[in-house]
């Protein structure tokens, strides 16, 4: 199935990340821990030297030069070339009747490292990585002895040097390793791949397939999916396929299908959220009208005969969940919404009056901000129809300016409240946006941003 919403990170975005994991690896490897070294080197026929190195001591680990490259149906591969390191202990040797000890410097040169990642995901949804292969190679060790037999040195020098290089290929490729377990897979599994909204609704972010490298970049498809915490159900339709744009000036794109708008009203319609209240306390006092019935009997005569001069409350509902769709000119909808007219008696109950079927044309405005979609809704014109009535025919088209005027003081801010606090991208930890784009396609919104990731 196509998913309902795509992260598609950039050559520009995997540069960023692959520069805060590059300074976290050179921080491991400087805390890198080498084993006491001790051993026997042959000298001819005339004996053997026997030398230790102990109390080493890693003082830095450089890596200047690296690049990450997505490999299309593969993963990620990072290759580090250049690196150097720079070390010192303590030494001691034993040769015939010499006794020697004193201190050194060693200087690890031209290290090239390269680590391919591989990338899943687990039966959560969660994106998972893990090294498929890693391998260094050392070109150039020296080791620098203090002290005064130089020629006593030359007899296991290169034997030290040797066995250096062997013991930090092997370990280089061991922190790695531990790095991508510990402190990659850890970060990548705080994607959320549910997001609560309210007490009503949630959104399902969990992959829907492994995350794809391509020569450009890597896509990670989301199902994108509203539902109702009350009561799942089966969306009764499904995502359309998105065509991405070869746009790539920014870290990071977000492309939200009209399928995940579509199930977030399906979602809101389930949880009953799309129910509203207009009472005469929240009718801005500047409209000039006052929700009775004195208000309405000039469009509808048998109103004061029945109740006369009593306060009314309208009850608005969408009969069906709204259904949008998305173009290059923006998002779109024709929402129907059922109002109910009751009066409000001595007693406090309520009279059923007459029940309105609303129809409007509403765009939307999109952004983002503090790593939520937030947006807000611009109405036009009501169109009215009369469902149902308990006080007589009336000339509906009458009443089109109080409900638009009712409609517009009330319900829509009401709503642009709910759509300003917004709803939450899938976004790792400790992640910003900034510089943002907004794009529309045919049935899809297309986000674009830099990131700046936030260290502990």
């Amino acid at each position: 199935t196509n998913p309902g919403f795509v992260v598609r990170i950039t050559q520009a975005g995997l540069d960023y990340a692959h520069q805060q994991g590059i300074a976290m690896l050179e921080k491991k490897l400087a805390q890198l821990k080498l084993p006491d070294i001790s051993g026997d080197s042959r000298v001819g026929r005339v004996g053997k030297v026997h030398y230790e190195l102990y109390r080493l001591r890693l003082r830095d680990f450089h890596l200047p030069y690296s690049r990450i490259t997505p490999i299309s149906n593969v993963g990620l591969q990072v290759s580090i070339s250049n690196a150097f390191a720079e070390l010192d202990g303590d030494w001691r040797v034993k040769f015939l009747f010499v006794r020697d000890h004193g201190s050194f410097d060693l200087k690890v040169e031209n290290v090239y490292i390269k680590i391919s990642l591989r990338l899943g995901s687990d039966a959560t949804g969660k994106p998972t990585i893990s090294t498929s292969d890693c391998s260094t190679r050392i070109s150039k060790v020296r080791v620098l002895f203090s002290g005064k037999f130089g020629w006593l040195y030359n007899l296991f020098h290169s034997v030290i040097e040797s066995r250096f290089r062997k013991i930090l290929e092997d370990k280089v490729c061991d922190i790695v390793d531990n790095s991508v377990h510990n402190e990659l897979q850890t970060y990548v599994q705080t994607l959320p791949v549910t997001a609560r909204i309210n007490a009503k609704t949630g959104i399902d972010y969990s992959l829907v397939a492994p995350p794809r490298a391509t020569a450009q970049s890597l896509d990670a498809d989301l199902k994108g999916e509203f539902y109702s915490l009350a009561h799942r159900s089966t969306v009764p339709f499904s995502p359309l396929p998105l065509a991405f744009p070869s746009d790539h000036d920014r870290m990071v794109y977000f492309g939200a299908s009209s399928y995940f708008f579509n199930t977030a009203g399906i979602a809101y319609h389930e949880a009953g959220a799309l129910v509203f209240e207009i009472t005469e306390d929240m009718i801005p006092k500047d409209t000039g009208f006052r929700l009775e019935t004195s208000t309405f009997s000039a469009f509808i005569p048998k109103l004061e005969e029945m109740y006369p001069n009593m306060p009314m409350k309208f009850r608005l509902s969408a009969p069906t969940a709204p259904f949008l769709t998305i173009g290059p000119g923006g998002i779109s909808l024709k929402p129907i919404v059922d109002a109910q007219a009751y009066a409000i008696l001595p007693d406090a109950s309520l009279a059923p009056l007459f029940l309105l079927s609303l129809v409007r044309n509403v765009s939307a405005v999109i952004n983002v901000r503090s790593g939520r979609i937030v947006g807000s809704l611009d109405v036009g014109r009501i169109r009215l129809s009369v469902k149902d009535s308990a006080v007589g025919t009336f000339e509906v088209r009458t009443m089109q300016s109080l409900m638009n005027i009712l409609t517009s003081s009330t319900l829509l801010p009401r709503l642009n409240a709910q759509l300003d606090e917004g709803f939450p991208l899938p976004l790792l930890d400790r992640i910003q946006l900034s510089n943002i784009l907004v794009r529309f396609h045919q049935n899809f919104l297309l986000l674009g941003a830099d990131v700046h990731f936030q260290p502990q």
